[in-house]
């Protein structure tokens, strides 16, 4: 693993993604190493030849000038990296970012697979509706260390049970979904009693991992090769229509919401998890576009 640090002019950018206006990430590439990351692109802006995943740069910034700016915003805290990767342990560049924002009134939004984020618990609750999502994509330990080198799924369950019984607003994040391996009901019955909410997430395969998830679909499920060539090379979408009324019923006979909108604000949230499918990336990118005029 490389690592170095590099200096950066600021650290808080806008956003175009509909549930924040300001994307932060205390660091460019990531440890975990997640075969299906949607953030390999970002490479091609370093100046590393090595796989994504073997680098990690530590970005150095300055002071916040005025940070009361921010009053009334929100801020997802790793769009494009982890932001409690192992390096944050040394480093604490989330740390560092969570006190140069402490009081500020801005809301934050975190997404993590390491349960170092309850190191920055009690930072982390003096935040206006502060939320903190747990990514998950199966029960399988194995399947796990196939794809990724986060904590175990048994580490972020906990790590969720913790959060959401300190009062932090939770969320369960199944993403991605494999279509044909990843069974987001077993994954939400060992989730429902620890968060607040449920985001679903179809497997986007784009990019230089297309190839890398086709490769390993087909050297480890065959059977599947059919139906990832009817989903991702004829664009048929009939998997995630079906399994969107699949966990629309789950949710009726769970008595929980079950919904399609991706401006769904978590302070109507009950106690039990509403269940937020995100299959189409193209169109919650044009709502996305469309709530920001």
């Amino acid at each position: 693993m490389i690592i170095k640090e590099i200096d950066v002019k600021g650290i808080m950018t806008k956003s175009n993604l509909p549930v924040a206006d300001f994307s932060v990430n205390p660091y460019v590439g990531c440890a975990h190493a997640c075969k299906y990351c949607y953030a390999s692109f970002m490479k091609r802006f370093t100046n590393y030849s090595e796989p994504w995943g073997d680098f990690v740069d530590v970005k150095n910034w300055g002071i916040l000038k005025n940070p009361s700016k921010y009053a009334g915003k929100e801020a997802f805290i790793g769009s494009v990296t982890d932001p409690y990767q192992p390096c944050e342990k040394k480093y604490e560049r989330t740390r560092k970012l969570l006190k140069q924002l402490q009081g500020s009134g801005i809301s934050i939004s975190i997404a993590t697979r390491s349960d170092l984020v309850l190191r920055d618990l009690d930072l982390i609750k003096t935040f206006p509706n502060a939320r903190v999502a747990i990514s998950i994509n199966t029960i399988d330990e194995n399947f796990k260390k196939e794809m990724d080198k986060g904590a175990t799924i048994k580490r972020r369950l906990e790590t969720m049970k913790q959060l959401y019984e300190s009062g932090i607003k939770t969320t369960c994040f199944i993403s991605p979904i494999f279509p044909g391996i990843t069974d987001p009901e077993a994954i939400i019955e060992k989730a429902k009693d620890r968060c607040n909410l449920v985001w679903l997430e179809n497997l986007n395969l784009r990019g230089d991992y297309r190839a890398r998830i086709m490769d390993w679909i087909h050297n480890n499920h065959p059977e599947l090769d059919e139906l990832y060539y009817e989903i991702y090379s004829k664009k048929n979408r009939d998997y995630w229509n079906n399994l969107n009324e699949k966990l629309q019923k789950y949710a009726e006979n769970n008595n929980m919401k079950y919904v399609r909108d991706d401006d769904t604000q978590m302070s109507e949230f009950g106690q039990l998890p509403i269940m937020v499918n995100y299959f189409y990336h193209e169109e919650v990118k044009k709502s996305a576009k469309k709530n920001k005029k």
